[in-house]
């Protein structure tokens, strides 16, 4: 529970708790806090019971730590040694393709050629077919010319 406190920050804990209850006081609080989260982990240890009896013997291996989607994640790959599906799964998602189909969706472009473009469509068609592929929206784009400044007049400020 306390593993990533250091040898001086229990010291300061143990310093401010001595001055705020001061040194007759502290044992009994001690005493108290103690108390309070033994019988904190004594209702949480008979819920997870009560839950593990109502939901029956099907689930005697349920685990409350596999509600954590990491951890049920971790365990189910654990168990399986045949990864091969997942690694060539990972090996075909192309997401700069993802990425550039989703933006001529987005902007009207097709990335195919159509059967029989429309008239209409060939202005938007026009801008992918350009250089002969889709634009690669990971490079950042150039940014457009500034435009220019009116001059400026002393007399106006």
């Amino acid at each position: 529970m306390f593993s990533d406190i250091g040898a001086l920050e229990l010291v300061t804990l143990i310093v401010l708790a001595v001055l705020v209850f001061g040194p007759d006081k502290l044992p009994k609080v001690i005493q108290d806090v103690s108390r309070f989260i033994r019988k904190v982990r004594e209702f949480s240890d008979s819920a997870k019971e009560d839950i593990r009896s109502e939901l029956g013997p099907e689930f005697k291996d349920f685990e409350f730590e596999d509600l954590n989607p990491k951890t049920f994640i971790r365990k189910q790959l654990d168990g399986n040694e045949d990864l091969s599906e997942l690694k060539e799964l990972r090996s075909t998602f192309d997401l700069r393709k993802e990425m550039n189909d989703v933006a001529d969706a987005v902007n009207g472009r097709e990335t195919a050629p159509a059967p029989t473009p429309s008239p209409a469509a060939a202005p938007a068609a026009a801008p992918a077919a350009v250089n002969g592929s889709a634009p690669d929206l990971m490079k950042k784009q150039d940014k457009p010319a500034a435009p220019e400044r009116p001059p400026y007049d002393s007399d106006a400020t």
